[in-house]
Order: structure tokens, then C-alpha cells, then sequence
């Protein structure tokens, strides 16, 4: 399979050419997503405490990963001008900036985090015991954490310049090599011996370092970026072109961890176990909603290439068509998951009580999850279209205006089915928002682009 030209991305048709894009990634994710659902199956057989030591981490642990997503988004949106226009040596330039820039925000973000570490998870509503199990986790998983930066913006440079499978390889690579490590690490194997929770965390660390070295050595030898250190006066305008489209993009993103941590805390007060059912629903949400993530990352090159060559019919009937099709997509999940919900509930636990809360959570949640999709290829969509404070609001709305207090008075109402039940009832309010939100402005670019067209 091959990457997708810009004359195919202009002229082909537009869902062979979506298809075409967004295979090579699907598959990428959910390798490195199954790993990951494996990693939480591992550390659930240690048992329900830190099974909810895990699912505490989570909002901390995508905080970082929102960011970094943002500044990949950022990095994309500037190196693909640049490559472009031809300018080959800008766009080396703009990698290697790029590289640094996320480095020095996730160090600082990692120390913020270690130092406050207690306070966090205590705000969340960690009990003492847990606490020394997230410690145990987090201190290794903070340490490495940079390495997790590398690959993921190392790839969106690779998408940039129009590569597909090699970003989808060095994540099913990461995530291969994570789910070997797992079970050696954290039950120990000959001479190495069993780290529980930290063994976890150090798998992690080893499997960014894998995905770091072979991105850093992809992008030399594709001649990509530059090597070693800019001088600050060089770097900073890059910088500020990079923040300018990924700080907005970030700053959506990270309030997903921020409204999660709200809805952990909330989840706490019904006990540990629904924290560690919670945590696993998660987990199952992120492998259910896999294709929408990867039509999240490849609709925006699609919608940004037409949008810049004036064709906005085209950029309607692309996000026509992902939403029709997402819909149809998850409608077929919902029912695997409802249907599978006690198997895969007895799998991630042995407690009655959680694997009684994953199946309610499996019987609810995903029949918002096509809504879900919606709202997030709209966000994408609208950051493709050069309007990252748009997608900032929506995202304001979704979370701060509908999820978390339709959750919290589902809650109050009705128990943690209520509070399912408000999560659902949120994605279906700004579903409707978000479709006719980008509508006008789509319709609004259009109205412009007639009045361009009639005063030529």
C-alpha cells in the first residue's frame, strides 16, 4: 500500500482515498492499543488495588499525552507548509525544533508532576494504600516519559511528508515490544525478578526508548530533520509557529485528562471498585473507538489539501462521508460489546463487583460512542481548517458544559448507571452542536470564497 499523493488526496475519490490513508494507521493503533489492554489485563491479575492504582494514573498519564498529540498536530500543520512549498531545508529545520520543544515541555511537565505527585492523585481521590502503588508506578513512568515524546512527534513529521506505514509500524513495534516486557517484568522470570507495579511502568519506558531510537534514525535517513542544537534566535520563531496551531490543539486536548480527572474523582465515591471497572471501561473505549482515532489523524492532510486548492465541496463530502460511516461502524461494536460484556468483564477481573460495573459500562457507554466520533472528526476537521480556537470551544463545551455535569446530576439521580447514562445523553446534546457548528463554518468559508470569486 502506498502512501497517498497530493494529487490523490485532490482528485481521487474521496473514500478510496480516505481508506487508503487511514489502513495503514488502524492498524498501527490497534497494535499498539491491544498491547496496552493487555498491559492493564497483567497488572489486574496483582489484584483490585492496583488494578485502581492504574485507572487513577490515567487522567495524569493523558494529560501528557494531550499534549504532546497537540504539538504533533502543530508540528504537522507547519512542516507540510513547508514541504509544500518546496522548501526542504525549512522543513529540516522546523523537525528538529519541534523535536527540542516538546522535550523541554515534557521535562518540565514531568518535574511539576513529581513534585506534586502526592497532591494530584490525593485531589483524585487516591486512599493512602493506593497511593504508594501510583507512586510506585509513576515515579519510573515520569523518569521516562521524554521517550514517549519522540516517537510521537517523530511521526507526525513522518505523516507530514506524507508517510502512512511507517508511523503505523513504530507503534505496533513499541506496543509488541511493551506486551513481551509486561509479563517478565512485573511477574519476574528467572534471574529477573518480579517488579509488580514498577516492572509495568519500566516496560512502558523500554518500549518509548525501542519507538525512540527507530524514529530518530528514520528521520535522519530520510533526510527529515536537521541534527543536533539550534541556537535560540533560530529556534524560537519556530517555536512560535509551532504553538501557534498546536498550543489551541493542546489545550483541547488537555482538558479530555483534565474533565477525566473530575469524573475519577466523582467515579471514587462509589469505592475502589468502580474505579478499577472504570479504568477498565476506558481501556475497552479507547480499543472501540480505534478507527475514530485514525480518521482523526488522517482526515485533517485530506481536508487541509483541499482546503488550500479552494475545493470545499470536497472537504464537505470527506466529512460526510467519515461521519456516515462511523455511525454504521460503532452501531456494529456497540452490540460486540454488549453482547461480550460478561466475557470480557471476567477477563480483566475476578471481583464480582467490578466485573458487574465493566458490564453495565459496556451495556451504556458505547452506545454514545458513534456521537463521540462525531464531535472528535469535527474538532479534527476544524484544526484542518486553520480554526483551533473553534475546536477549543467545542471541546470546552463538550466536557465542562455537558459530560461532567451530566455525569455528576446522573450520578446524584440515578447511582453510576445514572452517571453512565448522563455520558451518553452529553455526546448525543453535542453531537447536534458540534455537526451544525462546523456546517456554518463551513457555509461561512464558502459565502467568503463566492464574494473573492465575484470581485475578481
Amino acid at each position: 500500500m502506498t502512501s497517498p499523493t497530493k494529487d490523490s488526496l485532490l482528485h481521487h475519490d474521496i473514500r478510496t482515498t480516505l481508506k487508503r490513508m487511514t489502513v495503514p494507521m488502524l492498524l498501527g493503533m490497534f497494535t499498539l492499543m491491544s498491547f496496552n489492554l493487555v498491559d492493564t489485563f497483567f497488572i489486574s491479575l496483582l489484584g483490585t488495588q492496583e488494578l485502581a492504582a492504574v485507572s487513577f494514573t490515567f487522567p495524569v498519564t493523558f494529560t501528557f499525552i494531550s499534549l504532546v498529540i497537540g504539538l504533533g498536530i502543530g508540528t504537522s500543520a507547519v512542516i507540510a507548509k513547508a514541504l509544500g512549498a518546496g522548501n526542504h531545508e525549512e522543513a529540516r529545520a522546523d523537525g528538529l525544533a519541534a523535536l527540542w520543544l516538546a522535550g523541554f515541555l515534557i521535562i518540565a511537565m514531568a518535574l511539576i508532576g513529581w513534585l506534586l505527585h502526592d497532591v494530584l492523585f490525593g485531589l483524585l481521590g487516591a486512599e493512602q494504600s493506593i497511593l504508594q502503588l501510583i507512586q510506585q508506578y509513576m515515579w519510573i513512568w515520569l523518569a521516562g516519559v521524554v521517550f514517549l515524546m519522540i516517537p510521537m512527534v517523530g511521526n507526525s513529521i513522518l505523516r507530514a511528508a506524507g508517510e502512512t506505514r511507517l508511523p503505523a509500524f513504530i507503534m505496533a513495534a513499541g506496543g509488541l515490544a511493551n506486551a513481551l516486557l509486561d509479563p517478565l517484568l512485573i511477574f519476574g522470570y528467572g534471574p529477573v525478578p518480579a517488579m509488580g507495579m514498577q516492572g509495568a511502568a519500566l516496560a512502558s519506558v523500554i518500549s518509548w526508548l525501542i519507538g525512540s531510537v527507530a524514529v530518530l534514525f528514520l528521520l535522519r535517513k530520510r533526510g527529515l530533520i536537521d541534527a543536533g542544537w539550534q541556537p535560540l534566535h533560530r529556534a524560537w520563531p519556530i517555536y512560535r509557529k509551532v504553538l501557534r496551531i498546536g498550543f489551541p490543539a493542546a489545550g483541547a486536548n488537555m482538558l479530555t485528562p483534565l474533565a477525566m480527572a473530575v469524573l475519577t474523582a466523582i467515579v471514587a465515591g462509589y469505592g475502589a471498585e468502580a474505579v478499577a471497572a472504570f479504568g477498565v471501561g476506558i481501556r475497552l473505549e479507547s480499543m472501540a473507538c480505534l478507527v475514530i482515532l485514525a480518521l482523526s489523524t488522517t482526515l485533517p492532510p485530506f481536508i487541509s489539501q483541499n482546503f488550500g486548492a479552494g475545493d470545499l465541496q470536497r472537504v464537505r463530502a470527506a466529512y460526510q462521508h467519515s461521519i456516515r460511516f462511523i455511525f454504521i461502524w460503532q452501531l456494529v461494536l456497540y452490540l460486540l460489546l454488549a453482547l461480550g460484556g460478561t466475557t470480557l468483564a471476567r477477563v480483566f477481573s475476578s471481583d464480582p463487583e467490578v466485573q458487574q460495573l465493566i458490564v453495565l459500562f459496556l451495556w451504556i457507554l458505547p452506545l454514545g460512542y458513534g456521537l463521540q466520533g462525531l464531535i472528535i472528526l469535527t474538532n479534527s476537521s476544524l484544526n484542518a481548517l486553520h480554526l483551533p480556537i473553534q475546536a477549543l470551544w467545542l471541546s470546552v463545551l463538550r466536557l465542562f458544559v455537558f459530560y461532567v455535569p451530566f455525569a455528576w446530576i446522573g450520578g446524584q439521580l440515578a447511582g453510576i448507571q445514572g452517571l453512565f447514562i448522563g455520558c451518553v445523553l452529553a455526546n448525543l446534546c453535542m453531537a447536534f452542536i458540534s455537526y451544525f457548528w462546523f456546517q456554518r463554518s463551513l457555509g461561512q468559508m464558502q459565502r467568503q470564497q463566492l464574494t473573492l470569486e465575484d470581485a475578481a
